[in-house]
């Protein structure tokens, strides 16, 4: 028999991952910020492409709440304090904290919404575990490409485009200055990594 939402671990569970969503987009959008100031408008553009799918992550989970509109859920919940000069150690925190969600939080919130009677609220963590850890992936990624000075430097020859104006460059550094709209290095981003790279 399934568990009554109003009196379930599931309906807390929903509002931790909310607050937990909707925290992480604006640590993201401040981390975003800190690399504009930076100057490093691609690693910007990483932290708000992530920052948007966890606003619709916070989104999905608020939606699953909504026969208890017009109540108040109280939670406890834990949540990091990501604050650092460095864009690396922000990605590789952000990193982190993608993996926890992925590896162990989601995928326990879904497990207890399947045993509750919840098969669409189990989904919902389930498949968002899922993009959780493709979020962690990304942000290693980049984390990487920064601690080996690779961000703009390739082994091989590779194509950049510029997330500016969209011009593609293929060589083995990314253009200090695109020759099309002028905007410097901070701008370019491996293509394959481009958002809609072959699209």
């Amino acid at each position: 028999m399934a568990t009554d939402f109003k009196n379930s671990i599931t309906k807390d569970n929903l509002m931790r991952a909310f607050a937990g969503e909707s925290q992480a987009r604006n640590r993201y959008t401040i981390a975003a910020a800190q690399a504009k100031k930076q100057n490093l408008p691609v690693i910007e553009a990483v932290f708000t492409y992530t920052a948007n799918q966890e606003r619709e992550h916070a989104e999905i989970f608020y939606k699953h709440l909504q026969e208890l509109s017009g109540s108040t859920i109280h939670v406890d919940g834990g949540y990091p304090v990501d604050i650092s000069d460095s864009i690396s150690d922000l990605l590789r925190r952000a990193q982190h904290n993608e993996y926890e969600e992925a590896d162990s939080v989601y995928l326990s919130f879904g497990d207890t919404a399947k045993e509750e009677g919840f098969a669409a609220v189990a989904r919902s963590f389930h498949l968002i575990a899922q993009i959780e850890k493709y979020h962690g992936d990304r942000f290693g990624r980049f984390a990487q490409f920064m601690e080996e000075n690779k961000l703009f430097v390739s082994d091989v020859q590779t194509g950049w485009i510029c997330l500016n104006c969209g011009y593609v460059y293929t060589g083995t550094n990314a253009p200090a200055i695109c020759p099309v709209c002028q905007h410097d290095q901070g701008y370019f981003i491996r293509l394959e990594l481009s958002p809609f790279a072959g699209a």
